[in-house]
């Protein structure tokens, strides 16, 4: 069966209401038969459902359709996005402990890795994540990490997904790689040879800007220790959240395909501006790492970037000029969104570190929604003639 398929047509075990939609369920706990299945369930002796701290239908119905398109053993669900990544980490590293993680990350990532596991004696390297020799040379005995974005928040830089698990093989490293931009549509880095994948639900899980939400989805053995870590702090997504997240990708295969179809037609219609001093998406030629984009992604996704010449003086004009554009922090919805990430995302990082993943003062993110292309093309081309 194809996955878009399965995506439709997994859903929670129907109910003797005999519903055709799945239904909410909007509990804190749950009732025993008796006190000798209630000591069975927790002693996980028999599946069962005991509190939706711990598992709920909804979220296990979301959590096994994101393992179905991930390729994943199994996998787990999380109230945000930052809460996977957090608990990620904390879930299978000590004291000790060593990071190799590429330096375009999401800005709270950053934040997690210098300012938090920090503190507990988890020693973080930075790389230019596109550099293997990079990895290879911040590798320590103590090396248990690896962490990545493909492509990275809001740079778009890549990274050989397949080349950086070669490299880590036999040294008892564990890659991560957050697939919040690409998602399962467009590659599924399992596959590549990663042992874990997480994404922010929020985005394009979600697609329309309702819900937070986030998953974790790998190898069995890790996601055991994931799994004790959160169960027992409590970074539990909503069954409502849930529900809403799995309704959603039964058309994710369909939303991300309009995406990326509406946002290389924008990039090649932005391309060459005037005002602009560079359009970067990775199925442009131009983008430096076009080759590596198109063996390893089905479509080149639904964010492209623009660096507005003029700095933020001329971004300013720009978010005032747009008509049918959002200005705001957050990505993957039906409505195209404008975001600078230098004063938002990743305004809590330096200059210099900004400097070194590309961010300039005059970089915006476009997260190209599901609105016809000749409005989106209208609404830029306007707005950026007046600058």
């Amino acid at each position: 069966m194809k996955k878009q398929t399965q995506a439709i047509r997994i859903q929670a075990k129907r109910s003797h209401n005999r519903e055709h939609s799945v239904p909410l369920y909007l509990t804190s706990s749950f009732t025993f038969e008796d006190s000798e299945q209630g000591r069975a369930i927790f002693a996980e002796e028999i599946p069962g459902n005991i509190y939706s701290r711990y598992q709920n239908p909804n979220v296990d119905e979301f959590v096994e359709k994101m393992c179905m398109l991930e390729n994943a053993e199994a996998g787990l669900a999380f109230s945000t996005g930052m809460a996977a990544i957090f608990s990620s980490l904390a879930g299978l590293l000590k004291q000790g402990d060593h990071v190799v993680a590429s330096n375009a990350l999401f800005g709270s990532a950053i934040q997690i890795l210098t300012k938090i596991t920090a503190k507990w004696g988890i020693e973080c390297t930075f790389v230019d994540g596109h550099d293997i020799k990079a990895w290879e040379a911040a590798i320590k005995d103590n090396t248990k990490f690896f962490f990545c974005e493909s492509p990275s928040n809001p740079g778009l830089d890549l990274i050989d997904i397949a080349e950086l698990a070669e490299l880590r093989k036999g040294k008892n490293i564990i890659l991560a790689v957050d697939n919040c931009f690409a998602t399962p549509i467009l590659q599924t880095p399992l596959d590549l040879g990663a042992d874990l994948v997480i994404h922010s639900a929020t985005k394009y899980i979600d697609g329309q800007g309702r819900v937070l939400g986030g998953v974790v989805c790998g190898k069995a053995e890790y996601m055991t220790e994931i799994r004790f870590f959160a169960r027992h702090t409590g970074p539990s997504l909503s069954p409502f959240n849930a529900w809403v997240l799995s309704k959603s990708l039964e058309l994710l295969d369909l939303r991300m395909q309009k995406h990326s179809e509406n946002a290389l037609a924008l990039a090649e219609a932005l391309q060459g501006h005037p005002a602009v001093q560079a359009v970067k998406y990775p199925f442009l030629p131009s983008h430096p790492q076009y080759a590596l984009a198109k063996k390893q992604m089905k479509y080149g996704g639904g964010i492209l970037t623009l660096d507005i010449k003029g700095g933020f003086a001329q971004v300013q004009k720009l978010s005032q000029l747009l008509q049918i554009v959002s200005i705001s922090p957050n990505l993957g919805d039906t409505r195209t969104i404008l975001t600078h990430p230098a004063s938002t995302t990743h305004s809590k990082l330096s200059v210099e570190d900004r400097a070194a993943v590309g961010i300039t003062d005059g970089l915006v993110r476009v997260a190209v929604g599901l609105e016809a292309i000749e409005d989106l093309k209208e609404d830029f081309l306007n707005a950026l003639n007046q600058l």
